[in-house]
């Protein structure tokens, strides 16, 4: 008798007529009963194809064995083997286009809901921890340094702890997370769930030291003379790219950067209590189609935008932000003009956005990234009433360490850290991974690439190739 098939279960969100007027978290985990059932749907493929998709390399078939077991316990346990921050990759991490899509039973059905099931078994903790001490290898004595603590100085400073080392983590901010605290909305990644993760890292034996600036307050070399064996910089990208169009410099004109991070880590959102404030007019236009730029318009919405809208030079198809979010922000009354480029912003007489000059474009053949180039079209120039403009069209690696340490070898169109197989730097002991050494990425991609350089630097103190 064939198995009864079981439908992959739907991860529940909340009304979006209410959602899109607070920061409460949008997305509703898994219950009991839908991971249980969800879990039933995997293969156990010997092949484990899943695993070579995630790029930290979780073992998902043994942990979700151990959900269909109700073996909860077992199953983060198993996560945390290679992943420190599993609350928040359950939340953030886009599973479609790594893990899931090499799922076998995306050949013919849809595939296993890893990241619903990973965020399951995290909440599950928060409800249920262990105060069990985490198993960490003997300790050197050595020391070891870690700069930023967003994904990637995360990840390296916890395995560097469980290797037995003795780590700092240096953050410029007054508060830990780099791009998860300040580049994502409460509503996608409360900064409750990212506290809770920094703490796990915390009691790992890191000692996070805040509002140090390496490059200014302690330079690389003074860690060097203090002791530090060897050196990660994982400071992302917070350099952010504009248009080049004019009117960029009136009030109102936002790079998602600047304006996310006065909402999220400055608390904007709650001002007067936060003495944060931004300025939302009634139309907000925001250019760009990545996951920052449905961060940047729903929090518009949020924050009294009568009208909130996308303006992207390419069509839907072409969009790099997770299908999840687009969607997201359509049921939540977001506007969308696809095949539309600025020109230009005008102002009024205070200086003030008034309106921006579009084209529309049309699609040519395919470009550099792969996806078809965006042709204006001559004569279907318009404008558009805004007052307020947030430019989300990516941004680059943070230059400050390259310009205030010499010695780093760094790439002259990009601006990121050149590194070697091994993940070090030009100089000898410093290592970096990251968004500082391939540009603005995935949480995932930066915390694999922590993961790999720790791994790296613990051969390096050893003595090993």
């Amino acid at each position: 008798m064939a198995k009864e098939r079981i439908p992959r279960q739907a991860l529940r969100a909340r009304d979006p007529d209410e959602r899109n007027k607070d920061f409460k978290e949008v997305a509703l985990g898994f219950s009991e009963e839908e991971a249980l059932l969800e879990a039933k749907r995997c293969l156990a493929c010997k092949k484990k194809p899943c695993v070579a998709g995630c790029p930290v390399d979780i073992d998902i078939p043994a942990f979700v064995a151990l959900i269909a077991k109700k073996d909860y316990r077992g199953a983060i346990n198993k996560i945390k083997e290679k992943n420190n921050l599993p609350a928040i990759c359950g939340r953030v991490c886009p599973q479609e286009t790594q893990c899931e899509v090499c799922c076998v039973l995306a050949g013919k059905d849809k595939p296993l809901a890893i990241g619903s099931l990973e965020r399951f078994l995290a909440d599950w903790e928060t409800e249920n921890p262990d105060l069990t001490p985490p198993k960490i290898r003997n300790r050197s004595g050595i020391k070891a340094a870690v700069v930023g603590s967003g994904p990637a100085g995360l990840t390296a400073a916890a395995d560097l702890a469980r290797y037995g080392y003795e780590v700092t983590l240096f953050e410029s901010l007054s508060s830990s997370g780099g791009v998860l605290r300040y580049g994502i909305p409460e509503f996608r990644l409360p900064k409750k769930i990212l506290d809770r993760e920094t703490e796990y890292v915390s009691s790992l034996g890191v000692d996070i030291k805040y509002n140090i600036l390496i490059g200014r307050t302690f330079t690389i070399e003074d860690l060097f003379k203090d002791g530090y064996k060897a050196i990660f910089i994982g400071t992302g990208a917070g350099l952010p790219y504009f248009l080049g169009i004019s009117g960029e410099n009136l009030n109102g004109v936002y790079s998602a950067n600047e304006f996310l991070t006065r909402v999220n880590l400055m608390r904007a959102y709650e001002f007067p209590k936060y003495k944060t404030p931004v300025r939302i007019g009634q139309r907000v236009a925001v250019v760009g189609a990545g996951n920052t730029a449905m961060d940047c318009v729903r929090v518009a919405k949020r924050l009294g935008a009568k009208d909130a809208m996308i303006v992207y030079r390419r069509s839907e198809k072409e969009a790099p932000a997770r299908l999840a979010e687009v969607e997201h922000a359509k049921e939540e009354g977001i506007e969308f003009r696809f095949l539309t480029a600025p020109l230009k912003i005008e102002g009024n007489d205070k200086g003030e956005v008034g309106s921006m000059t579009c084209i529309k474009m049309e699609l040519g053949e395919p470009d550099s990234s792969g996806r078809r180039r965006p042709v204006p079209i001559q004569g279907s120039e318009y404008v558009m009433p805004v007052d307020t403009a947030i430019i989300a069209i990516g941004q680059g690696p943070n230059p400050l360490i390259a310009r205030t340490t010499g010695g780093f070898a760094v790439d002259e169109k990009s601006g990121e850290l050149k590194i070697d197989e091994n993940y070090m730097t030009s100089i000898k002991g410093v290592f970096a991974g990251g968004d500082i050494t391939t540009g603005e990425g995935t949480v995932i991609a930066a915390m694999g690439a922590g993961k790999r350089a720790a791994a790296a630097m613990d051969r390096y103190i050893r003595g090993q190739k």
